[in-house]
């Protein structure tokens, strides 16, 4: 019994291990696993997008499954399906991209003439502002430019189409055997299964809404721009489609390429109205429609929105970037399933008063 006793190792009251605080750990713990992260880019990108896709067709699967149809049918249709839309999107970014940038030093320098004219028009008026120095600190073109590098990341993405098709595959068909797994992990608990099954349920709601409505607006947006026969409508209805998953901000972003063309191709008039349409499209569907079907509790603050995008955009790049608002929700979940963790949730939540009222 004295042996038996003597092998329990106490834990620290203190929440110290070896002298240090464990707050120090963790966060040299986080610090080596996001080194990680941005070290191991170019493999952990393609399985990144593989579970944001397995993810968005999780639900369509478990449909097929209710109504009989086989794992490997149901699994081959899903990846049929998405090998169909990617080689769509990846001839829209080929196509457009090819063409934009081969555009763009002209874009660029009709910017700056107008930038020009622009100021030796408030020259008239008495307002006197130097050109060199609102040139050098101000590039008008820098919006597009930095537009056409990252589309043209994401087209170097299909480089890695067999990885994340075959991670894709895998995910699909291990999908139906995950959550019985997690439930394992927990240990059957009445709490922890609880609060897994809500974890569950929120990401793939989550997933679910705002990739409908992300699709919604990139067609409300190519609709729009089509009718206005901008150049590029396509692509930036593309644009507004990804740019959707990052609130807040993604759609000012998505917006600003699109009224620079417009202003070149036919004047402050049509900006204006490309402007116009950007607005009421995003209000609608960021005031209307997504509140109504998404709810309360799945937002996150203006400034985390805003540190997410700098954060993953560092760590995985233009894909980081774009998924830097979903990824910051599955933290923000996570932690809300675990009472320990909750108050961090709230940190990052847009409003406090969902969880005083739970």
């Amino acid at each position: 019994m004295n042996d038996k006793a003597s092998d329990s190792t106490p834990v620290p009251a203190n929440n110290n291990i070896a002298g240090i605080p464990f707050s120090l750990i963790s966060l040299a713990s986080f610090v080596v696993v996001v080194a990680g992260l941005k070290a191991a880019q170019s493999i952990v990108v393609p399985f990144i997008l593989s579970l944001f896709l397995a993810v968005i067709t999780a639900p369509i699967l478990f449909w097929l499954k209710d109504r009989k149809v086989p794992t490997f049918l149901a699994v081959s249709i899903l990846v049929l399906g998405t090998v169909v839309i990617g080689l769509l999107i990846g001839a829209v970014i080929g196509t457009s991209v090819r063409d934009f940038s081969q555009s763009l030093p002209e874009y660029q320098r009709e910017l700056a003439e107008s930038l020009s004219s622009l100021l030796v028009y408030l020259e008239t008026w008495g307002i006197s502002i130097p050109k060199t120095e609102v040139l050098e600190y101000f590039d008008p073109g820098a919006a597009m430019s930095f537009v056409a590098r990252t589309l043209s990341e994401l087209s170097g993405l299909l480089g890695n189409a067999f990885l994340i098709l075959v991670a894709l595959i895998f995910m699909l068909a291990e999908a139906s055997s995950v959550p019985g797994k997690l439930e394992a992990i927990s240990g059957r608990s009445g709490e922890s299964s609880v609060a897994l099954q809500r974890f569950v349920t929120s990401m793939k709601r989550y997933f679910a809404i705002k990739t409908i409505v992300s699709v919604g607006t990139g067609l409300a947006v190519w609709f729009a721009l089509l009718l206005l026969g901008l150049e590029y409508a396509v692509l930036w209805g593309l644009l507004a489609f990804l740019l959707n998953y990052v609130p807040n901000i993604g759609s000012a972003l998505a917006a600003v390429p699109a009224v620079l063309i417009a202003l070149l191709q036919y004047g402050i008039g049509a900006a204006s109205i490309t402007a116009a349409l950007y607005i009421f499209i995003n209000v609608i569907v960021g005031n209307v429609i997504e509140p109504r079907w998404m709810g309360r509790g799945l937002g996150l603050s203006s400034l985390v929105v805003f540190l997410s995008l700098v954060f993953w955009g560092w760590v995985l790049g233009p894909v980081g970037m774009l998924l830097s608002v979903p990824l910051t929700m599955t933290v923000k979940i996570g932690l809300e399933a675990s009472e320990n963790t909750r108050w961090l949730a709230v940190l990052l939540d847009s409003e406090a008063a969902y969880y005083e009222e739970e």
